[in-house]
């Protein structure tokens, strides 16, 4: 009798919660300043602190649109495999995954910036846009670029980003139509949900294959003899481990202003447990990934980890201990995932280190590629001038890693960067307008994602899971 009458007291309150957001006055002020921040500091890295090649401004601007745009497409394919799988724990809180996935028609424009900048030869992010790669009877030919040619080319970057990207940005905003529309026209029946699921399961599909093609396009197609087949895989379960840790904290942000109070310790176990579980996925795959790599010693995919063990040991060292030994030993014991201090700690450090994972996706090889293109640009052609003198296909693919990272290191050495061991601000570690700009792109997600929430109600009470998620249990 005493259960009954708890769970009844329950299901009379939950109706007399705050469920209409309204977005705080000084929380609008806080991000909008942030927003600055990172246009000042986008504008500082282009105009004052960059190469000739303004390197540094387009693997900002590259690193923190994809990690975004990331988060909001991995918070769309969570939310649509737990609604396919009929899962009902999420419910309560399926709004911000729907907030959140609605900043990929933002991301949308963000990386129409990169696709005008690749097209028009704004940046040499991507060494296989240099036509020049692909000319034989040019000094700079490239065999390996030009066998790619037909994946790795302006013409599939630009249209595969924006077909990709509007697919994407469709979904979102079907889903969340429909979710809406249950609220404001549904009849708590299984009409509206049956529907959502059938979107849901058309999109994980579709998802899984173009999201592979956009990582290798965007983010591998850096380091542009490099490949790995678990690539994909590795910045998903980044991306994935990143959007547990923003939800987790803009829920206990919520819940601080009095929402959500119909969210309990046991939903947040689960969100711990999806971080912690992530974040051992993550680290497999890191591992599986470098392991295989090792063992095969082929150096034209061991260049890869060879430039970053050695050149980049912090961002190498620091990756790991960040996003496996902290969530692993925080997050471990159940109790630590029922506990909003240890929970905000584990998930800013998480968010931090998957942001810094992407650094280093992102920065060495985009360094070392535009300082190539200098070297050669300055007259040093020696890069890829025996290529095109004839030697043969199987020589240059035996060719070590060492001696291509040491290939590299002298070319930039040439044109005045000591890049073995020296110090390279905003490709070495993050400065400060590398945080500057994460702020700015943080605060943007943010206030979209917020504004969203202020644009229906918090908990989808006409949701058929709606009871169920609320006397979750673990």
């Amino acid at each position: 009798m005493a259960n009954t009458h708890e769970h009844s007291t329950v299901h009379h309150d939950h109706y007399n919660t705050k469920v209409d957001f309204t977005f705080p006055t000084s929380a609008k002020t806080l991000l909008l300043g942030g927003v600055l921040l990172g246009v000042i500091s986008l504008a500082l890295t282009y105009f004052m602190f960059d190469d000739e090649l303004h390197t540094r401004f387009w693997t900002n601007f590259l690193h923190n649109s994809v990690f975004f745009t990331g988060i909001a497409f991995i918070s769309l394919f969570i939310y649509c495999a737990f609604t396919t799988a009929f899962a009902g724990w999420h419910t309560v809180m399926k709004r911000i995954w729907e907030a959140y996935a609605q900043f990929l028609i933002v991301g949308l424009g963000l990386m129409l910036v990169m696709v005008a900048g690749t097209y028009f030869h704004w940046h040499h992010l991507y060494h296989w846009a240099d036509t020049s790669v692909l000319d034989p009877n040019n000094e700079n030919y490239d065999y390996i670029l030009a066998g790619k040619a037909g994946f790795l080319n302006i013409g599939w970057y630009s249209i595969g980003t924006i077909v990709v990207l509007s697919i994407w940005y469709f979904f979102a905003a079907k889903i969340r139509s429909l979710s809406l529309d249950e609220d404001r026209n549904g009849t708590k029946d299984w009409g509206h949900h049956l529907t959502i699921q059938k979107w849901a399961a058309v999109f994980l599909p579709i998802a899984g294959f173009t999201s592979c093609a956009m990582i290798w396009q965007w983010i591998m197609s850096i380091d542009s003899h490099w490949y790995s087949t678990m690539f994909a895989w590795y910045a998903t379960a980044s991306w994935a481990c990143a959007a547990f840790s923003l939800t987790i904290l803009t829920i206990i942000y919520l819940k601080s202003l009095g929402y959500f109070q119909n969210l309990t310790d046991e939903h947040f176990h689960d969100l711990g447990k999806y971080l912690f579980a992530f974040s051992i996925f993550w680290t497999y795959l890191w591992f599986s990934q470098y392991m295989l790599i090792w063992y095969s010693n082929n150096g034209e995919e061991t260049t890869y980890f060879y430039t970053r063990v050695h050149m980049y040991p912090v961002l190498w060292y620091a990756n790991l201990a960040v996003n496996f030994v902290l969530p692993f030993f925080v997050l471990l014991r159940n109790s630590t995932k029922r506990k909003y201090g240890t929970l905000i700690f584990a998930s800013v450090m998480v968010f931090i280190g998957h942001w810094w994972d992407y650094f280093m996706m992102i920065k060495p090889g985009a360094f070392h590629g535009a300082q190539e293109h200098l070297a050669h640009a300055h007259g040093d052609g020696h890069g890829h001038h025996e290529a095109a003198h004839g030697h043969d296909h199987a020589h240059d693919v035996a060719h070590s890693a060492t001696d291509h990272a040491h290939d590299l290191a002298h070319a930039a050495g040439e044109h005045g960067h000591a890049v073995e061991a020296g110090f390279e601000a905003g490709f070495t570690i993050p400065m400060f307008l590398e945080i500057g700009t994460f702020i700015g792109f943080l605060s943007l997600f943010l206030f979209l994602a917020l504004r969203q929430l202020t644009k229906a109600s918090l908990e989808p009470r006409k949701d058929p899971y709606y009871e169920e998620s609320l006397h979750h249990h673990v």
